[in-house]
């Protein structure tokens, strides 16, 4: 505020001055090579501000400093003072200034990405439509090049400006390579003068965008296509006039690019980083928000983050039912996501900010400030908006920091930026040039004023923020108050109100003393004029202010952070223990059968000892006495856990792995443990005759998708034959794939596996060709490397492939399904194959019509290696009851009946040497049940897996009360930020799809943009 009435004069005067130099000043960074029409303009654009605190750098502040430009570049910047020659001073006493925020993850200035047109029963596009010698598939968009096709919006250049961007690493956000990024300014001169960087980065995603062509239809096809587009960029450099692709040319150009990648959540950020690792890249990681909920996984990527300040809304849970369906996770993700940064940066993991994904660029500066309230510090906020991109995309010699030779942008505000809450952006220079965004010389006014008019008096009380101040006048008689005309001019104010009860309008115009007291003349209701002023009572103002003031929701957090995150999370990752299970029924699956009033020694993880009378040592002792004991249940076949099932799009996914797409997150490991699961066998789906690479997986709650992998196991890989591989029940739009029929799913297995001996021909002579991973993963089950668990029904098709099989030399390692196998079991016997079957499913579509309930009973007693599977997560939870109905269809022992669900499904899948029985050294996957395990009174009490006690049941009921007090408390919170003003959401909850073998996915996840 200003002392005297003539100081304030003479500043109004010059920043007029400079507003007329500011917008007649052109050619500050002009265009060399292009030709000057009209009078040659030779002003340089030579300022010095001062007075100022700057913002040199996130750990560099001059107070009272000055920083002096010329010709669009900084001159200098320090503490100096006094007049500069040839430069107009603009005098920023109490004004900071700061380096241009550069926004790292941008589409600024980039066309339109159009979505995909038409319908979901549209025939399935093949092949690519794009005309050109590009890539086969239109996802693979690496010519693009941003620069080629950047164009200047003033609309969206003035709403970064504003939020406190100079520079925007801008690209096309389309496809799962988007090509080259470019750097541009957000200056409104033309292309050529903003452009500061070609190439500057290599953009990634999971999201096919736009591209109609089906593959990939999911995440692991996703990941599929990037690996064999490195492998395919390195023959294509090897490689002498065969073929031009101008897609893969683009591609390896821009590999020694930084690789910025970016995905939806923590998994997906693991999953790029496995992509990377394997091709030796390290992807600079375009973040979901999440990252809280496993650093350490992130941290051990060894990533650069790119952080979204897009946070969720409140949920309204008024509605008491409506907050029903809103997960713990959710409300979990709501109160934690402001706070991402900070643990980020305590993590020690570098990061950047990105304004990606927020509705409109004026949220910006509130979310900041909401990260640095939840423990962001304004040093490394200022950081991972200016320094940190600036490094990365290779422009720190340009911007970042102010220091002399550097670009000559940066912003003006009234207050600290990042400390305080209403801190407001004046100016923004861009390259030199100035864009004007509040008045320099404009005061905030205090909440309250006492205001003395002749005789009389009133208060007016204020509300808004500076620039957009409102007053209410008020007189004892008139509590509520009218509403006054205010104007602020650089410290001239003028205003008018009309008291309720009077016949006119009081008009006051004045200035400001050193007290920040208003004093002036006016003219009262009968044009009289009178003297005024205005004095500042220390008040808090309008009364919506001070409600809202007082309704501020509650910032100490709540809730809790587990592993995974979501309802029976684990609140540290749990150590192998040592236990005794004392005087038990134990059944071992072994030479000694079930064993009466045993003991179970688990050390290290391992089984230590099976008999009676153990030492327990140190261990601890758990009473058996009633109880029996078993090894863990083996699903042979589960779809549990996983983003995806299918790659639908060609008759053969050989190259998708199921180990890309394992969920974490997904609540059914959890209660597939309750019901004694510990290994599950994660198959793709059928809707090819090829499918692709299985995941095996020990249910280890809590635990990163890749910790949960059996290691060291066989790998697998899923075939399907059947009506849903030919696409019968598809409907009639899918009549292009090939096959359309059982015949033509027989001869996609010779063609491929004859390509496969050829490819593996080739390989063992030495021949240059072509990595091909889908041949590649075939000639691995030709070299009986990898071992095929078909998805099978029909008798005639079982025959077919072990025919084909034996013909290339190789045998069937397991028919999954297999609701036939009864007819067959002889043949499957005499081949080696093993039977894993449905205990009672049929009549569910006409391929299984003739399914019955002995099918399992039969196939074991012919010899064929038998196991039940459920195909279904809620089946898999109670994998024990089905085991017994073996027992009531055909009969089979008890002993064999469990076998069906341990040990068999252990050897079907060559891991009985680790897991399906209890011995000793063995691993400690093992159960305690309440009952007899196939009753269907009994219950998993608890579960160990690798020793590790994963469930127990008394644990679970107390956690239900945590949750439900957790959940109570975090509700509460919403309702407090609803009540304080907050935006909410809608409550909707999260339901997980269920997948089976025929999920489909129609498209593919990922941002749109």
């Amino acid at each position: 505020m200003l002392s005297t009435k003539t100081n304030h004069q003479a500043r109004v005067f010059a920043f007029l001055t400079l507003l007329f130099t500011v917008f007649l000043c052109t050619g500050v960074r002009a265009q060399q090579t292009y030709p000057y029409n009209g009078v040659y303009d030779q002003r340089d654009g030579h300022y010095a501000f001062t007075n100022a605190t700057i913002h040199v750098s996130p750990t560099r502040t001059i107070e009272n400093g000055t920083l002096i430009i010329r010709r669009g570049k900084i001159v200098s910047v320090g503490s100096a003072s006094g007049a500069v020659a040839g430069a107009v001073e603009v005098d920023l006493k109490g004004k900071h200034i700061y380096p241009s925020f550069i926004e790292p993850y941008g589409s600024y200035g980039m066309p339109e990405v159009k979505a995909s047109e038409g319908s979901w029963n549209d025939p399935p596009q093949l092949l690519s439509n794009k005309d050109g010698a590009f890539s086969w598939n239109e996802a693979l968009r690496s010519e693009t090049d941003a620069a080629a096709v950047f164009t200047i919006n003033k609309e969206d250049a003035k709403a970064l400006r504003e939020a406190g961007f100079g520079f925007v690493s801008t690209h096309h956000h389309d496809g799962i390579s988007r090509g080259t990024a470019a750097v541009v300014s957000t200056a409104e001169t033309t292309e050529n003068e903003v452009l500061i960087k070609t190439g500057a980065a290599h953009h990634l995603s999971f999201s096919k965008g736009s591209s109609k062509q089906n593959y990939p239809t999911s995440r692991m096809g996703a990941m599929a296509l990037l690996r064999q587009t490195y492998l395919d960029a390195d023959w294509y450099g090897k490689q002498r006039g065969e073929e031009t692709n101008l897609s893969i040319q683009a591609w390896t150009d821009a590999q020694d690019l930084p690789q910025i990648f970016e995905v939806d959540n923590w998994q997906d950020a693991l999953r790029a980083d496995l992509v990377g690792d394997e091709f030796s890249k390290q992807y600079v990681i375009k973040g979901g928000g999440d990252e809280f909920e496993r650093l350490p996984a992130i941290k051990a990527s060894g990533a650069t983050l790119i952080l979204p300040v897009t946070f969720p809304e409140a949920y309204d849970v008024t509605d008491p039912f409506a907050a029903d369906i809103v997960t713990l996770g959710q409300l979990r993700q709501w109160e934690r996501a402001p706070g991402n940064a900070a643990a980020v940066a305590e993590a020690g993991i570098p990061f950047m900010l990105t304004t990606d994904e927020l509705k409109k660029m004026s949220d910006f500066a509130p979310a900041l400030r909401k990260a640095i309230k939840a423990g962001l510090t304004p040093e490394q906020a200022l950081a991972a908006l200016t320094t940190s991109p600036a490094e990365l995309l290779g422009i720190s010699e340009m911007t970042g920091t102010l220091e002399n030779g550097k670009l000559a942008s940066f912003f003006i505000t009234d207050k600290d930026y990042f400390s305080e809450e209403k801190a407001a952006i004046y100016q923004h220079w861009v390259q030199g040039n100035p864009y004007a965004i509040k008045d320099l010389e404009m005061v905030e006014l205090e909440k309250e004023y006492r205001i003395n008019v002749g005789n009389k008096t009133y208060v007016g009380k204020l509300s808004g923020e500076a620039g957009s101040q409102k007053m209410k006048v008020t007189t004892d008689s008139d509590t509520t108050g009218t509403d006054a005309k205010l104007n602020l001019s650089g410290g001239l104010i003028s205003l008018a109100y009309q008291p309720k009860g009077e016949d006119g309008f009081y008009r006051l115009s004045g200035l400001a003393d050193a007290n920040g007291t208003y004093s002036g003349t006016g003219r009262d209701p009968q044009g009289k004029i009178i003297t005024w002023s205005a004095t500042p009572t220390g008040g808090t103002g309008d009364k919506d202010d001070e409600d809202k003031d007082d309704k501020e929701s509650n910032d100490s957090i709540v809730g809790k952070l587990t592993y995974p995150n979501i309802a029976y999370g684990m609140l540290s990752q749990p150590q192998t223990g040592s236990f005794l299970i004392r005087n038990a029924t134990v059944w071992t699956n072994e030479s000694e059968g079930i064993l009466e009033n045993a003991d179970v020694l688990i050390v290290d993880g391992k089984i230590s000892g099976v008999g009676t009378g153990l030492n327990a040592g140190r261990a601890t002792v758990i009473d058996g006495t009633g109880k029996h004991v078993t090894s863990g249940v083996i699903d042979e076949h589960s779809h549990i856990a996983l983003t995806s099932v299918n790659e639908s799009a060609q008759a053969s996914s050989a190259e998708v792995r199921m180990e890309d797409v394992v969920d974490a997150n997904d609540e059914n490991i959890y209660r597939q443990l309750a019901g004694g699961v510990t290994v599950s066998q994660l198959l793709h789906g059928s809707a090819n005759p090829i499918g692709g690479q299985s995941a095996i997986i020990k249910l280890r709650w809590g635990k990163t998708a890749d910790e949960m992998l059996f290691e060291g196991a066989d790998p697998f890989i899923k075939f399907a034959l059947g009506e849903n591989v030919k696409q019968s029940n598809w409907g009639d739009a899918n009549r292009v794939r090939y096959p359309q029929t059982r015949m033509g799913v027989e001869q996609v297995f010779e063609s491929y596996f004859s390509r496969a001996k050829e490819y593996g021909e080739n390989v063992k002579a030495g021949r240059s060709q072509r990595r091909d991973l889908e041949l590649e993963t075939l000639l691995e089950i030709l070299n009986s490397e990898r071992f095929i668990s078909c998805h099978s029904y029909q008798q005639g098709e079982i025959n077919m492939l072990m025919k084909v099989a034996e013909k290339f030399g190789f045998r069937v390692n397991t028919f999954t399904h297999i609701l036939e196998g009864y007819k067959v079991a002889d043949k499957m016997a005499e081949h080696g194959a093993a039977g894993s079957t449905f205990s009672d499913w049929w009549a569910y579509k006409y391929e299984v019509n003739e399914a019955i309930p002995y099918n399992g009973a039969i196939m074991h007693e012919q010899g064929v290696l038998t196991a039940f599977n459920s195909d279904d997560a809620e089946m898999a939870r109670r994998l024990n009851q089905e085991s017994a109905k073996a027992v009531l269809f055909g009969g089979v022992s008890e002993e064999d009946a469990w076998k069906f669900v341990t040990l068999n499904p252990a050897k079907m899948l060559h891991l009985d040497d680790r897991v399906g029985s209890l011995k000793a050294g063995k691993d400690a996957d093992v159960v305690v049940w309440s009952d007899h395990p196939m009753s269907i009174y009994a219950k998993a009490e608890r579960t160990f897996v690798d020793g590790i006690e994963y469930f127990n049941r008394e644990r679970d009921e107390e956690l239900r009360g945590d949750i439900a007090e957790e959940r109570n408390a975090l509700i509460q919170k919403s309702l407090a930020a609803k009540n304080g003003g907050d935006k909410t959401q809608k409550p909707e909850g999260k339901m997980r799809r269920m997948l089976h073998c025929d999920s489909l996915e129609h498209s593919l996840g990922g941002h749109s943009h």
